[in-house]
């Protein structure tokens, strides 16, 4: 039985199996530990019953109040290849909802890159949807162009009126970004 648990300090030895995926954005330890000491109930890892590390996420709470853009976000979500098709990411996905909507967010946002298509349409079906292009998002490696990304919300409870979610009509650059 898969045990979805918060993230420790040890599970930062235990989830190449999880970061080795091209897709998957990896960090230095220094910013999983600040994660993990700012917003330790927004880091979620999802383990297999032998102690293996199936997936995680890893989010924060930001944004204004004033200006209705109190938020949960997604900064990380993977499944490892061999655990993928169980519905491990929609649980996670849930979970940050859920904590998302304890702490009076008005939507849950992340960013995806526009040419991973399968996590696009995963997040479409989770009840995401495009908010806005973020223009060359992603640096890119190996002398390729740098990539967009799609802007994903979901609208939770407290935006009763959606107003977080509709879509701007034109693309934005990462520095317009707040």
């Amino acid at each position: 039985m898969t045990t979805l648990r918060a993230f420790t300090c040890d599970d930062l030895f235990k989830f190449n199996n999880i970061n080795l995926d091209p897709l998957t954005e990896t960090y230095g330890i220094p910013f999983y530990l600040q994660y993990l000491a700012h917003w330790p109930e927004y880091f979620i890892v999802a383990e297999a019953p032998g102690g293996e590390l199936m997936g995680y996420i890893m989010g924060k709470a930001e944004g204004s109040v004033a200006r209705e853009e109190w938020h949960g976000h997604v900064t990380a979500l993977s499944v490892a290849p061999e655990f993928r098709r169980l519905g491990l990411a929609g649980k996670l996905m849930e979970l940050l909802e859920e904590i998302s909507e304890r702490k009076g967010g008005f939507f849950v946002d992340l960013f995806v890159r526009v040419s991973n298509q399968v996590a696009v349409n995963m997040y479409k079906q989770l009840g995401y949807s495009v908010y806005r292009t973020v223009i060359e998002y992603y640096s890119a490696s190996n002398g390729e162009p740098d990539e967009d990304a799609y802007d994903m919300r979901k609208a939770l409870s407290r935006d009763a009126e959606k107003k977080s979610i509709v879509p701007l009509p034109h693309p934005v650059r990462p520095e317009d970004i707040e």
